[in-house]
């Protein structure tokens, strides 16, 4: 028989295990081996083409547009969705933080909807509508949801992190930026009740980034 451990080195180890998991099921999605190499943190704009969009800097800029397809097949130009407040989440079926946070945008869509607001889901889930419906299906999802694709991705900064939400204000501009769970649903309600108390043609601008990003990676290793 090999040596044992003491017990205090396996209850510091099970400690230590269950703080990572802890930390990792609040920020998000993550994959702890991804390396930011300084190359791709400072890597500059390619001549003749603008900067990559920047979710640190996004509040106050306009939402890039975007059209994809729903689950009915239509396609959903995000424009139509000018003069609403709305809320953007990027997310997928295998993202444990973004199962704690869909229940509260059902119930957002259900209390604001006729007041001007909308919840937008955009999956990223590379198995595409074969594991998205099912999964809409068990949650009894009441707002629209939307396949994402590399283009949207690159649209908003490269979203390496889930669950990415964006709250927008009826002009189209960005009001705050939220990456994990970064505020709970009592949060979340005030902000849009503060975005759809604002006139239409005076919405001011607010803003939270979290600092720590999770790395969008599904378990099949994408």
């Amino acid at each position: 028989m090999g040596a044992e451990l003491p017990v205090s080195k396996i209850s510091w180890s099970v400690g230590v295990a269950g703080a990572v998991a802890c930390a990792l099921f609040w920020t998000g999605c993550s994959d702890i081996g991804a390396k930011k190499s300084a190359e791709v943190q400072e890597k500059p704009a390619a001549a003749g083409k603008p900067a990559q969009f920047n979710l640190d800097a996004a509040v106050g800029k306009s939402a890039p547009a975007f059209s994809l397809k729903d689950a009915d097949g239509q396609t959903v130009h995000f424009a139509d969705y000018r003069g609403k407040v709305v809320l953007l989440d990027f997310w997928a079926t295998w993202c444990g933080p973004c199962k704690v946070e869909i229940p509260w945008f059902m119930d957002f869509e259900k209390e604001f909807k006729d007041r001007g607001f909308a919840v937008l889901g955009v999956s990223m889930d590379e198995d595409g509508w074969k594991a998205i419906k099912p999964y809409m299906q068990n949650m009894k999802m009441n707002y629209r949801v939307l396949l994402g694709d590399d283009d949207v991705s690159t649209a908003y900064g490269g979203l390496d992190s889930l669950p990415t939400t964006l709250l927008i204000d009826r002009q189209g501009r960005i009001a705050s930026v939220h990456v994990g769970i970064t505020m709970g649903k009592k949060e979340f309600e005030d902000a849009i009740s503060k975005l759809l108390s604002e006139p239409v043609t005076n919405a001011s601008v607010t803003g939270h980034l979290d600092g720590s990003l999770a790395r969008l990676r599904s378990p099949n290793g994408r």
